[in-house]
């Protein structure tokens, strides 16, 4: 009798240890599926709406881009004379790079001194009384210019010519002869010019024969270039302008004119003018050795620097109508016009100095 009473209590506490479990998982199961429809059916956080924004004044300043290169100056000499006097060099008067008249003496040759003088017929005889020709003319041309000979520069060497001839000996320290030697004068196209000596040649103790070509002379300015990549050649179109630093510490403008790829290297060489085709170095071309390539420091201005309000780039948003604006600290959006950026900034017109915006932007913001 007692046993079948215990098995009737046991057999009704498992039904209801069943029916609670049961329960538990009904409940549980009702609490995952309502988490999970709350979490579907309540939308997400717009991850635009939750970004913390900083904001930003509007100030004056000033946008502006530039790159650092060297810019390569590099004379380029072209020959207009050659020497006919004969013996040992023992003294040279100039130096390269030196701007020369018409009768300055460039050399001496056995002591006797070889001038240059201009005139488009190369020296190629002795020029004495009864001498007759375009280059008795250019001679009287250089006699005028030293003041020694007041006649007409008209070909014939007479009397008059002679006698400046001797007056011309006297004060270059030489034998009066009248006859000027065919090594004695060196004749070039223009006058003045700057000059070169061909140092291999025209050496004091050097030996000439005649014949060899020694005077070279120098165009007005150096040929400026710069020498970069393609990459950097995208930010250098016809008309950039590049700061020069000269040797003694000036700044040299200049600006693109045109750009030479060579090949077989990949490197672009960009050839610079000075402004409406002035010359780069003005005055001061001296400074630049004659000899070898200079190298100058130099600023390529890729961005003209503009002034005005400047604000970070970021704090720009463009609506699908394309007008560009900012956004200040009450939401409300600013239409501007954006003068000029670079480097992350931009100035722009149509906000006030001193309007706080929002940075970064966005255009989901109100």
């Amino acid at each position: 009798m007692k046993s079948g009473v215990l098995a009737s209590r046991r057999q009704g506490c498992s039904r209801w240890l069943w029916f609670g479990g049961l329960g538990l998982v009904v409940i549980a199961t009702m609490l995952g599926v309502g988490w999970a429809a709350a979490s579907v059916l309540t939308p997400a956080a717009d991850p635009l709406e939750a970004t913390d924004f900083t904001y930003v004044s509007v100030a004056t300043g000033e946008v502006g881009s530039s790159i650092s290169l060297n810019t390569v100056a590099e004379w380029s000499p072209v020959p207009v004379g050659s020497n006919l006097a004969s013996g040992v060099v023992t003294g040279v008067a100039v130096a390269a790079g030196d701007e020369v008249s018409s009768g300055a003496v460039l050399y001496r040759v056995n002591e006797r001194p070889v001038v240059m003088a201009q005139g488009d017929v190369p020296a190629f005889r002795a020029i004495g009384a009864g001498t007759e020709g375009a280059d008795v003319a250019q001679l009287q041309g250089m006699l005028t210019t030293l003041g020694v000979y007041r006649g007409t520069a008209d070909g014939r060497a007479g009397a008059g010519t002679v006698a400046a001839v001797k007056a011309w000996q006297k004060a270059s320290g030489v034998p009066q002869t009248g006859v000027v030697d065919a090594g004695d004068v060196i004749f070039v196209p223009t006058l003045p010019t700057r000059v070169s000596l061909d140092s291999e040649v025209i050496a004091r103790g050097k030996s000439v024969a005649g014949g060899e070509e020694v005077v070279r002379a120098l165009p007005a300015s150096p040929v400026f270039t710069v020498p970069v990549t393609d990459g950097q050649a995208g930010m250098m179109p016809t008309g950039t302008r590049v700061e020069i630093t000269s040797p003694e510490g000036a700044v040299w403008e200049g600006f693109v004119l045109d750009q030479v790829r060579d090949e077989q290297t990949g490197t672009v060489t960009m050839t610079l003018q000075g402004a409406n085709g002035a010359v780069i170095c003005g005055a001061d071309c001296g400074q630049v050795p004659v000899t070898g390539q200079a190298l100058l420091g130099s600023r390529i201005v890729t961005v003209e620097p503009v002034a005005g309000l400047v604000v970070p780039s970021a704090a720009l948003v463009t609506g699908a109508d394309g007008q560009v604006a900012v956004i200040d600290d009450t939401g409300e959006r600013i239409p501007v016009t954006v003068a000029a950026s670079a480097r992350g900034m931009s100035v722009i017109d149509g906000v006030a100095e001193g309007t706080r915006v929002r940075l970064p932007a966005s255009e989901s913001a109100p």
